[in-house]
C-alpha cells in the first residue's frame, strides 16, 4: 500500500498510454515486491497472473473518470465496479492510500496524491496515512527521519487539494484503532502465509511481520464504522498487500455465502458440471424432481463428449458426489456457511431466512433467496451481532514512471527524478537535461517523427503537465511522432511548465505550513529515539 519503491516504468504508448504494456513476448514473470525497488516489464502478465484487470473496461461506468483513468495511467483493477456504483448513486464509499515515510515526496507519489484527492472530490471518505511503524521495521529509519518526512508527505497532500476537514490524516503509530484491528487481523493469518506472499524467512523480524498485519488494518480501517466500497489506489508492486487484505477481510466475516445445488460442497468449476445437468434435466423433465443419481447418470451417458473440463478429473469427482448422494433432490439454493459466527448470530441467521429453508449443522440453505439479496442479510445479521460486516476491499494501480535520465525512478540518482521540494529552477533544469525519445538529428526527427512512446518527457505532460486538458496532451504527442515538435523546443516547454508546477505546489506548501499545527495529526514522536 506504500509507494515509495521508485520502481521503473515501461513507456506510454501514445497519447492516451495503453493498458496491455507493449512489452517484448516472452518477458520474465514479474514478482511483486512491496519493498523492492520492483519493475513491471509487460503489464499484461498482471492480469494473466495476478487476477488484476483491465480499468478500460470499468472506464465508462465512472462518473467523470480522472484525467489518470482516461489516458490509461490508472491501467488496471480489483473489484472497482462497486466503488463506481456508490459514485454514481451518491452512496458511501472511501479511498486511502498510504506513504512510507523514507524520503522526499516526488513527482511519482503525486500520482498517488491525486487519486486520494479526485475520490474525495467525487463525495468519497477519504484516508491518507503515514505508515511510519513500517518505515521503521522495515526500513529501520530513525523516528527522527520519520517525522521530517511525514511532515513533507502530508504538506504536500495538502498542497494538492486533500481536504482534512472532510477526511482524515493519521499516522499508523498513533492509531489505537488501527493497532487494535490489526492485532485481531492476526489472528487469522500466519508465518507460512506472510513467507509464500512476502518470501520472509527466519531472519525477517517480528516487527516487519507486524507492520503487514498494520497494513491490513489502515486497509480495512475506513469500515470500522459501517461497511463500504473503499478504493485503495496504489502501484502494482503493492497488489501482494491487497490480495492478503482481500483474504482477511473475507476471513473475519461471520458468514460465507456460496451457491449450491445438493447438501455436499462443490467448487465453482464442479458447480458449473452440475448446473448443466440440472438445467439439461430440468428442460427434458420440467414438472419431476432432479436428482443427484439422475445427474450423474446423465453425464455419465448423455453429456455432449465436446464439453470441455477446467481439468481433466472434474467431471469424475463430480459424477461421484452425485452418485454417494443418491436419490437427494437436486435444487439450485444459496447457502450460507457458519466462518466465525456466534451461537447467537447464527440462529438469527436462521431466523432472518425467508422462505424454505434446511438447516445443517455448519450451514443454512435457502432455496427462495437470491445470492445478493443474502450477501445484505448475512452482513446485517453480522452488524447487528457485533461483527464488521467487512466488504472486500477495492484497488486501482498506475504505471510506474519512467526516471527522466532513461531507466528506472530512483530517489538515489536525483537526476532520476523530481522532488516536491526541489527548488523550482532546480526542476526546470532536470527536465532541460533528461533523455527524450527523439532521432539522433533533427532532419531525422521531422522525417521519421520522435518516439513519444519512449520519451520521458512525454510521459510528464501525459501524467503531469497537461493536467486536466486532454486536447493538449493529444497536441504534444501528435505533433512529436508527425516530426512536427522537436525535442529542444518540448523540452523547454516541458521544463517552463515543471518550474511553474513547482512554484505554484511549493507556495501552497508553504501556506499549509503555517496551520500545520491546527491539524489532529502529529509530527513530534514521543517513541524512543533510535535507528
Amino acid at each position: 500500500m506504500t509507494r515509495d519503491s521508485d520502481p521503473d516504468d515501461e513507456p506510454t504508448d501514445n497519447r492516451r498510454p495503453q493498458t496491455d504494456g507493449g512489452a517484448a513476448a516472452g518477458a520474465d514473470d514479474v514478482t511483486l515486491d512491496p519493498w523492492g525497488s520492483a519493475t513491471v516489464d509487460d503489464y499484461r502478465k498482471l492480469f494473466e497472473q495476478f487476477g488484476i484487470e483491465s480499468f478500460e473496461a470499468v472506464l465508462p461506468e465512472v462518473p467523470n473518470p480522472h484525467y489518470l483513468m482516461r489516458r490509461g495511467v490508472i491501467f488496471g483493477h480489483r473489484d472497482y465496479r462497486p466503488v463506481a456504483e456508490a459514485m454514481r448513486n451518491d452512496e458511501p464509499f472511501a479511498a486511502l492510500s498510504g506513504f512510507m515515510p523514507t524520503g522526499d515526496p516526488h513527482i511519482g507519489h503525486k500520482l498517488v496524491f491525486d487519486e486520494i484527492i479526485w475520490h474525495q472530490q467525487q463525495g468519497g471518505d477519504a484516508y491518507g496515512l503515514i505508515a511510519d511503524l513500517e518505515a521503521h521495521a522495515a526500513r529501520e529509519l530513525s523516528w527522527e527521519e520519520i517525522d521530517e518526512h511525514a511532515r513533507n508527505y502530508v504538506l504536500s497532500l495538502l498542497a494538492l487539494g486533500f481536504d482534512p476537514e472532510e477526511g482524515e490524516l493519521y499516522r499508523q503509530s498513533d492509531n489505537r484503532e488501527v493497532q487494535d484491528l490489526g492485532f485481531e487481523l492476526g489472528a487469522k493469518a500466519n508465518f507460512s502465509e506472510l513467507q509464500a506472499i512476502y518470501d520472509f524467512d527466519g531472519e525477517t523480524d517480528v516487527s516487519h511481520m507486524q507492520s503487514v498485519v498494520t497494513q491490513m488494518a489502515d486497509i480495512l480501517y475506513p469500515q470500522l464504522e459501517e461497511p463500504k466500497p473503499t478504493v485503495i489506489p496504489v502501484g502494482p508492486d503493492q497488489d501482494p498487500h491487497m490480495r492478503l487484505a482481500r483474504d482477511l477481510a473475507a476471513r473475519m466475516r461471520y458468514f460465507k455465502v456460496t451457491e449450491a445445488f445438493a447438501s455436499f460442497e462443490a467448487d465453482p468449476d464442479e458447480r458449473a458440471i452440475i448446473a448443466e445437468a440440472y438445467d439439461a434435466l430440468s428442460e427434458r423433465h420440467p414438472d419431476e424432481t432432479i436428482r443427484c443419481g439422475d445427474a450423474a447418470r446423465y453425464l455419465e451417458n448423455e453429456r455432449d463428449p465436446d464439453a470441455t473440463d477446467p481439468n481433466a478429473t472434474t467431471t469424475d469427482s463430480v459424477i461421484m458426489m452425485l452418485k454417494e448422494a443418491g436419490k437427494e433432490p437436486l435444487r439450485p439454493r444459496t447457502r450460507f456457511l457458519d466462518r466465525n459466527a456466534t451461537d447467537e448470530a447464527f440462529d438469527a441467521l436462521i431466523e432472518a431466512i425467508d422462505g424454505e429453508k434446511r438447516v445443517y449443522e455448519a450451514h443454512v440453505d435457502a432455496f427462495d433467496l437470491a445470492r445478493a439479496e443474502a450477501e445484505e442479510l448475512a452482513r446485517q445479521v453480522e452488524i447487528d451481532h457485533g461483527g464488521y460486516g467487512f466488504l472486500s476491499p477495492s484497488s486501482i494501480y498506475h504505471r510506474f514512471m519512467t526516471g527522466l535520465t532513461g531507466g528506472k525512478m530512483s530517489s538515489s540518482i536525483p537526476a532520476s527524478h523530481i522532488s516536491l521540494l526541489d527548488d523550482p529552477s532546480e526542476g526546470y533544469d532536470k527536465v532541460r537535461a533528461a533523455t527524450t525519445g527523439g532521432r539522433e538529428t533533427a532532419e531525422e526527427q521531422r522525417e521519421l517523427g520522435g518516439k513519444a512512446d519512449e520519451c520521458p518527457v512525454y510521459e510528464l505532460y501525459a501524467y503531469l503537465l497537461s493536467g486536466d486538458d486532454d486536447e493538449f496532451a493529444t497536441e504534444v504527442y501528435e505533433e512529436c511522432v508527425n516530426g512536427e515538435r522537436l525535442c529542444g523546443g518540448c523540452k523547454e516547454q516541458a521544463a517552463e511548465l515543471m518550474e511553474a508546477f513547482l512554484e505554484d505546489h511549493q507556495e501552497k506548501r508553504a501556506e499549509w505550513e503555517a496551520k500545520l499545527d491546527e491539524l489532529d495529526i502529529d509530527f513530534d514522536s514521543d517513541r524512543k529515539r533510535r535507528r
